[in-house]
């Protein structure tokens, strides 16, 4: 599954001029190793340095789950066990040692711990993002595992529709939503689940409430699973009955940004580039100022990854990453629509996972 993610890691480690990388942040221990528990750490040089390290709860997972080619360490203190071990220096150096660690996800006081037990001549280098470069680009299994997870959580919200959506409760709706992904399988949802209606879908990460859902009005629900590790993650507004003219006017404009930037996302593309078409045509329609939020985001072992689709994105989008493609309108007090569809780069465009219709649909 992950046999050439080390040596992948490995080689980026010689272009940085680093002698071994501590990878501490669990969701990238998991990519590297295989291992899932909430206790564990690795450690990769750029020869065939592969150490992993756990305490003794995780003697028996560890064994079943490390993939082939890591030498497993039980240790109390793992992070001290890690230290010593990056502090031996290969023979035939001059005894210098540079390791790359984490700083996004070590805290300042494991720092102070790793740099208090590492062996005179070590140097401690800030490398994040090393590991989530490479893990933007998804090889064959882990696109398959992304398909399976949304196809999945379409699956439920289809079910979940059935129950209809006017006289319940968002609430009620994202329990109802949540409960039908993991009754098929889900380790969980990707995210708590947004069910947001009338003037409440104007709030973007709105939390559900245990306020019903009336007729006649738009209900935004963005919901996501997660399985076999990898994440889902989509947005569709549905409308409960007849709608304000308005409303349906901002509907089919979102719809039209999100399907125009959508055609826009292939290899070489640029992240500022895609937002920007979206952005040009909502603002266009004067609605500049109530999108103020990015395009997408990448989505794999992490729900919100690389690369960004933003005003802001230095990204070039390549094959093989997985990202949302998510324009919206709020407007304060009144109304908020967004759309999402998740969808592979390709060379010469996307292939979109997401399934459900985005043609405005009314249920009640």
């Amino acid at each position: 599954m992950s046999m050439d993610r080390p040596d992948r890691l490995a080689a980026a480690l010689t272009e940085r001029g680093l002698d071994a990388l501590l990878v501490t942040d669990l969701v990238n221990v998991r990519w590297l190793t295989g291992f899932s528990g909430s206790n564990g750490l690795a450690v990769v040089g750029p020869g065939e340095q592969r150490l992993f390290l756990t305490d003794f709860r995780y003697l028996t997972q560890s064994a079943e789950q490390l993939d082939a080619g890591w030498e497993r360490t039980i240790a109390p203190e793992i992070l001290q066990a890690a230290a010593v071990a990056v502090g031996v220096p290969a023979p035939g150096t001059d005894g210098s040692v540079r390791v790359g660690f984490d700083d996004a996800d070590l805290s300042v006081k494991d720092h102070g711990t790793l740099a208090s037990h590492v062996a005179d001549g070590v140097e401690l280098v800030p490398a994040g993002g090393m590991i989530e470069r490479l893990r933007s680009v998804k090889d064959a299994g882990e696109l398959d595992k992304i398909r399976a997870a949304t196809r999945l959580a379409d699956a439920a919200l289809t079910e979940v529709l059935t129950r209809g959506l006017a006289g319940r409760t968002e609430r009620e709706v994202a329990l109802d939503l949540e409960f039908t992904m993991r009754r098929a399988g889900a380790e969980e949802a990707s995210f708590p689940s947004i069910i947001a209606s009338g003037t409440h879908s104007a709030l973007p990460h709105a939390s559900p409430r245990d306020v019903e859902i009336p007729v006649g009005t738009l209900v935004t629900i963005d919901w996501g699973a997660r399985l076999d590790g990898y994440a889902s993650d989509c947005t569709r507004t549905y409308a409960t009955g007849e709608l304000d003219p308005r409303d349906r006017e901002i509907y089919d404009l979102v719809l039209e940004a999100q399907e125009t930037s959508l055609a826009a996302v292939r290899a070489g593309a640029g992240g500022r580039e895609v937002d920007a078409v979206a952005r040009s045509i909502i603002t266009a329609a004067g609605h500049g100022e109530h999108f103020g939020h990015g395009l997408g985001h990448g989505v794999g072992a992490e729900v919100h990854e690389g690369p960004r689709l933003s005003q802001r994105s230095d990204a070039v989008l390549e094959v093989g990453q997985v990202v949302t493609v998510e324009p919206g309108v709020y407007v304060p007090g009144a109304v908020g629509v967004r759309i999402e569809d998740l969808a592979v780069v390709t060379e010469d465009g996307a292939e979109v996972l997401t399934s459900l219709p985005k043609d405005l649909q009314v249920i009640q």
